[in-house]
Order: structure tokens, then C-alpha cells, then sequence
């Protein structure tokens, strides 16, 4: 199993996931061109893609998924109190190419498992994915306001995570934004910040060298190194060695990360 993590950060999100018999987009919130673009970078054809998964409504996760379900005649994945928000939101989609993934289902796509599972947003019906093959194990999981046991259960033993890490408390509180906005942000349907995140790991993470790809951060209320650095710093006061227990990946709002296997 292969993966990039395309875009991530607050003004959009797209993550490639692919085996030798398929691959897919999760989110494309970008526009069309930067994903046939992030793609090309990694080595991809975009007429290759297989479908689409949507995790929900919001345009920082959606904006490319019209063109790009038109383009390459793609089917579209969602549940659906998603596809009702969709709707009026990615233009004309075929019917053939509408697929419902209910929250906490389970699918095959050729020689991939993919499992749905539902996260606290301020969405419709926002959910994460975890997806397998062999003995591989991906999870994704970003737009969270607060991390479960339900969901710690779900993600856990992964080989490698895509995980939110949004924003640093204190310049979120210091930040130009209204109070409303940033109490939305704080909220339990908001977003997680970098001690959200790194305490959520602990619960997950087994120490056997997992990757952990640091995601959707703000570009207004957050910085790479500060987040790297705070969820470092609460995993080794739990006794995890960052680099050889567990390694830190950066993920970035402009071009994909490294084309991964796993």
C-alpha cells in the first residue's frame, strides 16, 4: 500500500492512497489542477484514480471533487447526510457515479479494506477511514474536535496515521479571529490542537516504528516545528524515542508529501 498525503492544512486537504489494483483520493480539497499536479509530483496519472472518498461537506475537502470525478469519470464514495450537503455543492454528478459508504461500514475496493468511522465535527456526518491490505494499515483521521475511545480503538495499530493537528492553544487565543470563531475551533466539534494530538497518540501508538504524518495545521494558528515539537515532547515524556519508537512526518498546504509504502 502506497500513500501521499497531497495537501493538508486549512486551505485544503487531499490524501492518494493506492495498491497495485487500485487507488483513490480521500478528499480532494483543492482545485483539479493542483491535484493532477500534487500527482504528477508523486509520479501519478490522475487517469489512473479509481474513485473518490469523501470524509464531509466542508470546502477545504470538497472543492476539487466535482471536476475531478467529471474529468476521469470517477465514482464518488460518501454517506448520506454527505451527499445531501454535496448535492448543491460539487455540480452535476452522474447517478452512476454516486456510491454511499455509511459511517462505521466496511468495503473492498479490489485488494483494498477501507473502514468508515465517525469523528466529532460540525458537519453533517463527518467520518475518518482506515484502510488495509495484506497486513498493512493506514488511518486517516483530521477535523476532529476530540478523539474517542471509540475512535482510539478504531485507528489503533496502525502501520501509519494521518492525524490532525491543528492549531496551538495559545496562539489560537491570541489570534485576530472572533471569539466565536475560536470557540467553534476549541469546541468538541471543532479541531484538535497539538496536545490534543499528541496525547490522543499515546493511546494508540504501540512503539514499533510508527510514521505519523501531522495534518490539516493552520496556517493562521499554528507553525510545523511548534507542532512537531509539542507532539514530540508528549510522546517521549511517555516514554516513546521519536526516530525510533515512532517517526514524525510534516505534511504541507502546498505540494504532497514523499510517495510512501508501506
Amino acid at each position: 500500500m502506497r500513500f501521499s498525503v497531497l495537501a493538508s492544512g486549512s486551505t485544503g486537504n487531499a490524501i492518494y492512497v493506492a495498491t497495485d489494483r487500485v487507488s483513490v483520493l480521500i478528499d480532494v480539497g483543492i482545485t483539479g489542477k493542483q491535484a493532477e499536479a500534487a500527482l504528477q509530483t508523486i509520479g501519478v496519472n490522475p487517469a489512473d484514480l479509481s474513485a473518490i472518498l469523501v470524509t464531509h461537506e466542508h470546502v477545504d475537502h470538497i472543492k476539487g471533487v466535482g471536476v475531478m470525478a467529471r474529468r476521469y469519470d470517477l465514482p464518488i464514495y460518501a454517506n448520506e447526510k454527505t451527499w445531501a450537503e454535496l448535492n448543491g455543492q460539487i455540480g452535476t454528478i452522474k447517478e452512476d457515479q454516486k456510491r454511499l459508504f455509511a459511517v462505521g461500514e466496511k468495503q473492498e475496493l479490489e485488494d483494498l479494506g477501507i473502514e468508515s468511522f465517525g469523528i466529532s465535527h460540525d458537519a453533517a456526518e463527518p467520518m475518518g477511514f482506515c484502510f488495509y491490505h495484506g497486513k498493512k494499515k493506514l488511518s486517516v483521521a483530521t477535523d476532529l474536535g476530540y478523539v474517542s475511545d471509540r475512535i482510539k480503538e478504531t485507528i489503533r495499530g496502525a502501520d501509519a496515521y494521518v492525524f490532525e493537528s491543528n492549531h496551538d492553544v495559545e496562539l489560537l487565543r491570541m489570534s485576530q479571529y472572533p471569539w466565536s470563531i475560536k470557540r467553534r475551533i476549541l469546541s468538541d466539534v471543532g479541531h484538535l490542537s497539538n496536545e490534543a494530538a499528541g496525547d490522543a497518540l499515546i493511546d494508540c501508538l504501540t512503539g514499533g516504528a510508527e510514521r505519523v504524518y501531522l495534518a490539516h495545521l493552520s496556517k493562521e494558528n499554528n507553525i510545523i516545528d511548534l507542532a512537531r515539537l509539542t507532539v514530540k515532547n508528549i510522546l517521549e515524556e511517555k516514554g516513546l524515542a521519536v526516530g525510533n519508537d515512532v517517526h514524525l512526518r510534516d505534511t504541507y498546504p502546498d505540494r504532497p508529501t514523499k510517495l510512501e509504502e508501506l
